[in-house]
């Protein structure tokens, strides 16, 4: 077995060597020929060296090792510079350098491991030793398996058929490494039959080596690592060295503990793996890298191209509401883990629409507050940390009462959509701490106008879907009509023939069972139509009168509403027909919505210049998200006969007096209905009312 490994050793001595010399001379103008013919020579003298190595001599190890790692290390400097040549940026050390040095870093880091026993050898003369550097040759191997994978993946496609056999031919080197330690590892000796072939195995990547060589003319020099390549790089290097570290640490447990030892190593490794994969799974921890990466590898904080992918797909998916996504999609960009969106509505408020990981508030924002018309006319993103430092930076602006109470609150983005405040953005602080320099600034500002670009055309989507029911509604409505001009007909026809045949027993059937015919008709008819708009004629109200006929009409249903009129004398601007339809309507859903033995209670007061009216009652109540978004959507109904128009229709005529109408509820406890409307007089005259 010793002349078979000898003849191995040499023959791949002798092949490495001819292609350094090839390199050097007839292939020397070829790219990296230089880094190509070093590595080479270091291979060809590795290989003579345990080709001349004496069996049994264990004299000449530290050398033959010392010569193995340079080998390695020269191969995965190849691969880093056929990665490519990245250009200098401004203020900043060439990216391809960096990798250099940390891969210097990562060599002499498992060296140290390897000998940290007090020698590299892979014999059998000190066990302590044998299975640190056995470990670290595993490292080395994994490294440059990990360089190979880079380097082919990272290679646009038409330019991996010049590169792909020195990929083959150098992996195939550290893989067959990987295998002969891994086989160490496992049996703790090294495989005599394994060792002697790793000589052919090199020897046979000579060719494949040399025959990419002939194309290298087209191996491209212009390749940028992309920063998920280097997350998950930096990941995974990370993770092997600390898993090289722990198991050495481990070894060390076994072999001090005595009788103790296997267990404490068993323990030990439990506990630095579940360690390992919390970390990896903290999205602190993941935020930190993404950071680090970043601030010490690129002159900008992005790849805008992948931040601008992945934010356009974040806002186009299915899943969460549109605003839960945008409040994810700019959180993102920062590393917040929540926040809340506010969206401006016809009332003159920013009202919050979404929230993300955090809770939603329920105060709203007027348009025409400070706060708003700053973030209008600057655009500017407010760090909440630098105005509670330096509120001059900001104007000195007033923060709403609502913000100051946003949990863990940090940043407001501002949504703009030409020219206008279209909402805006609260995001919470960051999992690490993140420099808010221009780019990141003005990322955010062009990030908020594009996702106030989809929730505009959301609105826009929803408005149109609403107009097309209308229209809908609409055509029912002419079907209809059509019906009672057939019924109108046929009585007019009946009543002209009455004259003639009243004595006629036969026809005062006949009429009996058409009139019946046509009264259920007419009956279904006006159930269908009892939600119709009808022509406003706004007048000077007495309030307590129409609340108390819209009461009165409710008198046969149980449970029977009670009335409390605080105040008789409060009068409002508004049509009578209309506003005891509205008031009627919602007295006539808090008696469906409770039991026989329930309660219903119907107070009106006077509040400052307005006449506040509340319908409560102690029914099933409602929760918070069907509030939000179906209550006072049209055409949304929960009943198996309803139209799904009337809160709808109840809310858009109290906005078009002037007035609030506002919901509270709880499951169970009820609902509570509190209509808001501006009383008759100076301050009243002024609004303007559609007819």
């Amino acid at each position: 077995m010793t002349s078979i490994a000898t003849f191995s050793y040499a023959t791949c001595a002798a092949a490495f060597l001819l292609l350094g010399l090839l390199l050097a001379s007839s292939w020397r103008g070829r790219p990296h020929s230089r880094a190509l013919a070093a590595a080479c020579t270091v291979t060809a003298l590795w290989a003579l060296a345990i080709a001349l190595q004496a069996p049994g001599d264990h004299s000449s190890d530290r050398w033959v090792n010392s010569l193995g790692i340079l080998r390695s290390a020269a191969w995965s400097g190849v691969l880093v510079l056929l990665s490519g040549n990245y250009r200098k940026e401004s203020g900043k050390m060439p990216f391809r350098l960096q990798p250099a040095l940390v891969l210097g870093a990562a060599f002499y880091l498992l060296y140290l491991l390897g000998t940290a026993a007090g020698q590299w050898s892979i014999g059998f003369a000190n066990e302590r030793a044998f299975i640190p550097s056995v470990a670290a040759s595993v490292g080395l191997a994994v490294l440059g398996m990990l360089l190979v994978e880079q380097l082919y993946r990272n290679k646009p496609v038409q330019e991996r058929w010049a590169i792909k056999f020195a990929c083959i031919g150098i992996g195939g080197m550290f893989a067959y490494d990987f295998y002969l330690y891994s086989d160490t590892m496992l049996f703790r000796q090294i495989n005599p039959d394994i060792w002697a072939a790793r000589g052919i195995i090199n020897t046979l990547t000579v060719p494949l080596l040399a025959f990419s060589i002939a194309r290298s003319a087209s191996w491209s020099t212009e390749l940028a690592v992309s920063r998920r390549v280097m997350f998950h790089s930096a990941a995974l290097f990370g993770s092997a060295i600390y898993l090289l570290a722990m198991g050495s640490a481990g070894y060390y447990l076994r072999y001090f503990g005595g009788s103790w030892g296997t267990v404490m190593q068993v323990s030990f490794l439990f506990g630095a793996l579940v360690l390992l994969v919390g970390i990896l799974f903290s999205g602190t921890f993941r935020a930190w890298l993404k950071v680090v990466i970043s601030k010490h590898f690129y002159t900008y904080n992005y790849d805008y191209r992948e931040e601008w992918l992945r934010f356009t797909r974040t806002l186009s998916e299915h899943g969460p509401g549109l605003g839960q996504r945008v409040i994810q999609a700019v959180g993102a960009l920062v590393e917040s883990p929540g926040g809340a969106l506010w969206i401006r509505r016809e009332s003159g408020h920013c009202v919050p629409a979404a929230a993300w990981h955090a809770v939603l508030p329920s105060a709203e924002e007027p348009l025409d507050s400070p706060f708003c018309c700053f973030l209008e006319q600057r655009e500017w993103v407010v760090d909440l940390q630098e105005y509670a430092q330096n509120p001059d930076k900001y104007d000195s602006v007033p923060l709403p009462e609502w913000l100051a109470g946003f949990q863990r609150g940090w940043l407001v983005v501002p949504l703009i959509l030409q020219g206008r405040l279209f909402g805006m953005v609260v995001l919470q602080r960051p999992r690490s701490p993140i420099n808010l320099n221009w780019e990141v600034i003005d990322l955010l500002k062009i990030a908020g106008s594009q996702a106030a670009s989809y929730l505009a055309q959301e609105e826009a989507g929803n408005a149109l879907m609403v107009a097309r029911q209308f229209e809908s509604f609409n055509r029912m409505s002419t079907f209809v009509v059509h019906d009672l001009k057939n019924l109108v007909s046929q009585l007019s026809l009946l009543t002209s023939n009455a004259e003639k045949h009243k004595d006629n027993p036969e026809f005062q059937r006949d009429m009996l069972e058409t009139l019946d015919f046509s009264v259920q008709k007419m009956r279904l008819l006006l159930q269908r139509l009892g939600r119709s708009v009808a022509p406003s004629h706004p007048a000077p109200l007495a309030l307590d009168h129409v609340l108390r006929e819209a009461v009165a009409d409710k008198a046969a249903f149980e449970p029977r509403p009670s009335l409390d009129i605080g105040d008789a004398t409060l009068k409002v601007v508004a049509d009578h027909e209309r506003l005891e339809r509205v008031l009627g309507h919602l007295i006539q859903n808090a008696i469906e919505a409770t039991a026989r033995n329930g309660r219903i209670s119907i107070r009106m007061a006077r509040k400052g210049d307005a006449a506040e009216i509340t319908i409560s009652d102690t029914g099933e109540g409602m929760s918070e998200e069907f509030i939000r978004d179906r209550l006072f959507k049209p055409f949304e109904s929960t009943k198996s006969a309803g139209m799904g128009i009337g809160v709808f229709e109840s809310r858009e005529y109290i906005s078009e007096l002037g007035g609030a109408l506002e919901v509270t509820s709880s499951q169970p406890g009820g609902t509570t209905f509190k209509i808001m409307l501006p009383l008759h007089g100076v301050e009243a005259e002024t609004v303007n009312i559609a007819a």
